[in-house]
């Protein structure tokens, strides 16, 4: 894909998001590998103080990490303040260094009030232009997050462009229905489907299949990340602990995810829910995108959780 400047001078701003596990880092890393977003700079939000999702993005030029909050809310100074860098560093002489912006945005992330607060922004508003909104939805839990979360929802009210991550894993029934559902909430949306980022075909919808109902929401207790030093205590009985805290505590806890030091080398971990993705080892250098991970930490995103009493858990079995 050859990048165009556009006619106004102005840099164009894609915005990536997706719920909690979508699969947004999976999806950026093929689009890298395969040379789309060459040329643009990548802003990586991660609402936790621990960034772990830019480690996968070693084919990216230029690259910032923007943790610690939610780019919507609590973030969002600091992403104007980091869009407005950019668009200075890539003016006057540099004007043409870079093609875009692409923002990779947490999974707590509302993509319409990240593109709302740039238009409000008197000087982001006249040097950025939200070029596309990209929203990924996990074909595996996306029925469910529609169900009960507004956050899920509203996501795929602003999207240009709907892809369905981990069609593989779906049958085509709950496929076909959300496909239909996604098309009820938002039908002006370009829908696609891809599977560890490589485009494949949606599953053609039968006759007879109906969207999923859509209940009225009530307010929910917010989403938040906790950080675990889980220290020394070993691979085996890390990787025991976890599993059984994703039994029990599964429909709380939506995403794990994390760096550990075990004595094959560095294992990246994360799950979704109660889908625990197969740990990938790290390179021992430097050549990693970011910052350097932070070891033998996990982060732990969902609701209602006690960071105190999961920490005295993790000491007892094994801290």
């Amino acid at each position: 894909m050859v990048d165009l400047p556009r006619l106004d001078g102005r840099l164009p701003l894609t915005i990536l998001g997706g719920f909690l596990g979508a699969g947004k880092s999976t999806w950026l890393r093929h689009q890298l590998h395969m040379g789309r977003f060459g040329r643009h700079h990548v802003l990586v939000n991660e609402a936790a103080e621990t960034p772990v999702d830019n480690l996968l993005l070693a084919g990216a030029n230029r690259i910032d990490v923007l943790a610690g909050g939610c780019a919507c809310c609590t973030g969002l100074p600091a992403l104007l303040a980091a869009l407005r860098r950019i668009c200075d560093a890539a003016s006057g002489r540099d004007a043409g260094r870079i093609a875009g912006i692409l923002l990779e945005t947490s999974g707590l992330a509302d993509p319409g009030r990240i593109a709302a607060a740039i238009a409000a922004d008197p000087v982001l508003t006249r040097r950025l232009s939200v070029a596309q909104t990209l929203v990924l939805v996990d074909s595996l839990h996306g029925a469910s997050q529609l169900a009960g979360e507004t956050l899920a929802r509203a996501q795929i009210e602003s999207a240009d462009d709907l892809i369905l991550t981990k069609p593989a894993g779906a049958d085509p029934a709950t496929l076909g229905r959300l496909a239909l559902t996604l098309h009820q909430i938002n039908p002006a949306a370009v829908l696609s489907a891809a599977e560890q980022g490589v485009a494949v075909p949606l599953p053609p919808v039968q006759d007879g299949m109906t969207p999923f109902a859509l209940p009225a929401l009530s307010a929910v207790q917010p989403i938040l990340p906790y950080r675990l030093d889980v220290g020394q205590g070993g691979w085996v009985a890390l990787s025991t602990w976890l599993s059984a805290l994703i039994h029990a505590r599964g429909d709380d806890i939506v995403r794990i995810k994390g760096v550990v030091r075990t004595p094959a080398g560095r294992l990246l971990l994360q799950s979704v829910r109660r889908v625990v993705q197969p740990p990938e080892i790290l390179p021992d250098n430097d050549a990693l995108a970011g910052p350097p991970p932070e070891e033998d930490v996990i982060v732990l995103i969902g609701r209602g959780m006690d960071g105190d009493r999961i920490a005295q858990s993790w000491r007892r079995f094994g801290g």
